[in-house]
């Protein structure tokens, strides 16, 4: 049930009042994490605990530790200005764990952090992890705030899942559009790695295709692990396709690219989220000239907090933020919002807080989720590789 309109107005009044000067204004410290014990930490200051899992080691391990990297800045932000809650001020100790990308870790992984007395958690990354962990989660009523796009992560029937993230069914829509709308675009050929993401998102894109009367010429399969796709993209080529979508990691991705113009294949590439990384570029070469890939959110220079932001981070770390690691920002931003407007630290009461809360971010002006978990009102953006970088490409009617 949705909360009346003066409780929301409640709650967004006391989240933006505690947010207003801390996140717009980019306060926050130049040193290391957050971190160091548990427990009180002064005689006025109370130590909460947020997890975040992640792969921070193995072929994945750029996404979490970028995601990583937007957590723990918004972490050193709240040590600037520290919430209070219930009368007393907070530190915010952030609890990283590596889950490698691997369901069944992932499982181990929640218990772990549900054991250490979280209060909710940023991550996981991958659609598998976050699917395995949620029950964790969920048995314990702590919030995860996954990455996760795959529909099935908020179609559990869980009360604890809520997702940073455009799903892939609204990627899907949005790929399948941009084929249509091309015209030249005619036969599609589809590869998914199996995994809960790289398959969720090939679903729901040949689902949208086939809706709107687009052709599917095949849908491959490979394991995960794949690295020589040329045995496929052979049977491939003998159908002439004109574009081929790929559900998986850009590690994947790229060895595509490059076995496809080994093939002579000149199909267009095209994938999801994961393919959109500087890993990408990098692996693929001169081979990654003309790939597309669809993006949840909007490029971080049109966010609306997203100047300030990559200003931050890049001060911060020394680099340009990725994909990842504004949604991890405002992820660990929000379960703070949360803990304020209910003030309470109970994890039930920053659920319910989360679940019918209003919350403003720097990926959007407003962040709000339905019943299910799932962002209200999904945006997904989609980029080209142009002279060797990922450019954003114009909306398309």
């Amino acid at each position: 049930q949705r909360e009346p309109v003066h409780r929301r107005g409640r709650l967004r009044a006391g989240i933006l009042a505690g947010l207003l000067g801390c996140l717009l204004a980019g306060c926050g410290p130049e040193g290391g994490p957050a971190g160091g014990a548990s427990g009180r930490t002064d005689a006025h200051q109370a130590t909460v605990r947020i997890g975040f899992a992640a792969p921070l080691t193995g072929p994945q391990a750029h996404y979490g530790q970028d995601m990583l990297n937007g957590a723990r800045l918004a972490a050193e932000t709240w040590a600037a200005q520290p919430p209070v809650v219930a009368g007393q001020p907070l530190r915010i100790e952030l609890l990283p764990e590596d889950d490698q990308a691997d369901p069944a870790r992932a499982t181990v992984i929640a218990q772990h952090l549900v054991d250490a007395g979280v209060v909710g958690v940023v991550g996981h990354f991958n659609s598998g992890t976050s699917i395995a962990a949620a029950p964790v989660y969920a048995r314990a009523g702590v919030a995860e705030i996954a990455m996760a796009s795959a529909p099935a992560y908020t179609r559990q029937g869980l009360a604890t899942t809520f997702r940073a993230l455009s799903s892939d069914q609204q990627q899907g829509a949005a790929a399948a559009h941009f084929v249509r709308a091309a015209g030249d675009l005619k036969r599609v050929a589809v590869i998914d790695d199996r995994s809960a993401y790289g398959q969720g998102l090939a679903e729901e894109f040949e689902r949208a295709l086939r809706a709107g009367g687009g052709t599917m010429v095949r849908h491959d399969y490979a394991d995960e692990h794949t690295t020589d796709f040329r045995a496929l993209l052979t049977r491939i080529r003998a159908e002439r396709p004109d574009l081929i979508f790929f559900g998986g990691i850009d590690a994947a991705g790229a060895a595509i690219a490059r076995q496809m113009r080994e093939l002579g294949l000149r199909a267009i590439l095209m994938g999801g989220d994961m393919l959109k990384s500087p890993a990408f570029l990098d692996l693929a070469g001169a081979a990654a000239e003309g790939a597309i890939a669809t993006l949840p959110g909007t490029p971080v220079m049109a966010m609306p907090g997203g100047a300030d932001y990559a200003a931050r981070y890049h001060k911060r770390f020394g680099q340009d933020p990725e994909v990842y690691s504004p949604y991890a920002y405002d992820a660990l931003n929000i379960l703070v919002a949360a803990m304020q407007a209910a003030d309470s630290r109970s994890p039930e009461a920053i659920r319910a807080a989360l679940a019918s809360g209003s919350f403003h971010g720097v990926t959007r002006a407003e962040i709000r989720f339905a019943p299910n978990g799932d962002l209200l009102s999904g945006v997904v953006s989609l980029y080209r590789v142009e002279q060797g970088a990922w450019r954003a490409l114009p909306p398309r009617p």
